[in-house]
């Protein structure tokens, strides 16, 4: 709490001049209510977003230097999420959408803070806190799938005093990170050096070992105490379409995968890509760079907009982006090649229990397009048929990714594609569920406190600040290397700049307005302060005005 309460007997006093009216008399009392900000209840990845911005926002208050205040943002962070520089660069960042300073100049730009400290941590080789040099426990735990999911998994078992073995089927480790996601948007040096850390704890990685063929399932679960199955979703979802399959077409998840094997598979000059998500943005700009901008490639998307950052990138690459279709058929010729497809536009209708729209078609309204190759991206699906040799019903999931399995947790796009953050989340969360099982405890429920309402902020009381914009390498040096990386980097002085716009709603940040205001004196500056911890209330003073809690820019103090 920023303003420590002093548990004494509330007097009701006759106020002073400029509180209540004359002759009235009030009970209530300042107290100070931490509340959740909306991007700690948007952040996909569980990070206390808020928190990490008012360590780098308040450090002069703290006594922090500009290098202390980025390694104790960082370690912040890592509480949560050991991928800050990944997910600083590919995560959608649902925390800046939330942010309650679009109302006045902008939101926070989360994602540049994100991925600045996730490189200054990794430029000075920090290591992972929180993990004992040896493992507290006997119990040993295995995982399947060394992606995001089960080294999030890993992290957070060494974290609590777990070893872990991670099997994972392919050569290297990274899941989708390596294989799924292009350079330019996530450089291999960044997520490599990542994972590293990751391993450096303690963690055990067998690769090339698949799971139904070189050990089964019930082998791991004799040997170790506890199995979280995370295998990814690296198999597409079939699709019935005429002619879509054969020479010429692709699954945008193989054709990613053998571009990040340095292997891309020969194109043609007239390239079609289906689908609406970020997989199908990625290939059709991969295709851009392959072609070196000399070829026509097309997104056919599902969507109604193309106000995404990565849609608008593409765009200057030269991909053309027909919104609102989809593929009908493709059209070979009599030696078996591609000649063309047919371009159906549709409507978006009801949203399906993972929030994606049906398409309708419009009847009459469809068209040929002219192409030689296409490249499918209507969706991925976990290959597990191997690994869950049983009935598959047996290992539906609870909340925390427990199976009806014994020991047998699951979770990551093994369970619903989505977002690295997300399943980064989802492997702590197994994490804290094993523990919990292996200690005979209940799972811990998290506080939370209420979500500050935006009617509480005052936002004439902030300095107007421009929001902080994306640096672009020119299109021209974009197409012309699949390795190098788009997206700029920020200099320090920028990214302090931008966390100094968040409005540290909920929470006290010390601006001294209650202070300012309270007129009986009740407001006393701590001596030593911490994060959120400024002043003392003394509530035999206060005369129950309301002027500190009215002029609480941040909505932190209650009356009560």
């Amino acid at each position: 709490m920023a303003l420590l309460h002093r548990n004494e007997a509330h007097k009701p006093l006759r106020p002073r001049a400029g509180g209540l009216a004359s002759g009235a008399v009030s009970t209530l009392r300042p107290r100070p209510a931490k509340k959740t900000s909306p991007c700690q209840t948007a952040c996909l990845a569980g990070t206390d977003v808020r928190g990490v911005l008012a360590l780098l926002n308040q450090r002069g208050k703290l006594g922090l230097s500009e290098d202390q205040a980025c390694e104790r943002a960082w370690q912040l962070i890592v509480e949560k999420n050991p991928f800050p520089a990944t997910t600083g660069r590919i995560c959608p960042h649902r925390c800046e959408e939330s942010c309650n300073r679009h109302q006045k100049d902008g939101g926070v730009a989360v994602g540049m803070v994100e991925r600045y400290l996730g490189d200054w941590a990794l430029a000075r080789d920090l290591k992972l806190p929180g993990c004992p040099e040896r493992p507290l426990h006997q119990e040993r735990v295995a995982i399947i799938g060394a992606g995001p999911a089960g080294l999030s998994c890993a992290y957070q078992l060494a974290r609590r005093g777990y070893a872990s073995t991670i099997f994972e089927g392919m050569p290297l480790p990274g899941g989708m990170l390596r294989y799924g996601i292009p350079a330019y948007r996530l450089p291999a040096r960044v997520f490599e050096g990542e994972i590293q850390r990751i391993l450096e704890v303690g963690v055990e990685l067998r690769t090339r070992t698949t799971i139904g063929r070189d050990v089964s399932l019930d082998e791991l679960r004799q040997e170790y105490a506890a199995v979280f199955v995370a295998p990814g979703a690296a198999a597409s979802r079939d699709v019935d379409i005429p002619g879509a399959t054969g020479v010429g077409v692709f699954r945008a998840v193989d054709f990613l995968r053998e571009v990040a094997r340095q292997e891309p598979p020969a194109i043609g000059k007239r390239v079609v890509v289906v689908g609406g998500g970020n997989t199908a943005i990625d290939a059709a700009r991969v295709c851009a760079r392959l072609l070196t901008g000399a070829g026509v490639i097309t997104l056919l998307r599902q969507e109604n907009q193309s106000t995404d950052d990565d849609v608008r990138d593409a765009m200057e690459e030269g991909v053309e982006v027909e919104l609102l279709t989809t593929l009908n058929s493709v059209v070979r010729n009599v030696m078996g090649g591609i000649e063309s497809v047919v371009v159906q536009r549709v409507e978006l209708g009801e949203k399906d229990a993972q929030g994606f729209p049906s398409l309708i078609p419009v009847s009459g309204q469809s068209y040929e397009l002219r192409a030689d190759t296409v490249i499918l991206a209507l969706g991925q699906k976990p290959n597990v048929n191997r690994i869950f040799e049983e009935n598959q019903q047996q290992f539906e999931t609870d909340r925390e990714g427990k199976t009806r399995v014994q020991g047998v947790w699951r979770g990551g796009d093994a369970v619903t594609p989505s977002f690295a953050a997300v399943v980064i989340a989802q492997g702590r969360q197994v994490a804290i569920s094993i523990d919990a099982a292996l200690r005979g405890q209940a799972v811990p429920e998290p506080e939370k406190p209420p979500e500050v309402a935006q009617s509480r902020l005052k936002l004439e009381c902030y300095e107007a600040l421009p929001r902080l914009q994306r640096r672009l390498a020119p299109v021209r040096d974009r197409l012309s290397d699949l390795q190098s990386e788009i997206e700029l980097d920020q200099d320090a002085s920028a990214v302090l700049a931008e966390a100094s716009r968040c409005l540290s709603c909920g929470q006290c940040y010390g601006c001294e307005r209650c202070w300012m205001y309270c007129t009986p004196g009740c407001m006393t500056r701590l001596p030593s302060v911490r994060l959120g911890e400024y002043f003392t209330i003394n509530t035999l003073k206060c005369d129950g005005c309301r002027k500190c809690a009215e002029e609480c820019p941040s909505g932190f103090l209650d009356m009560g």
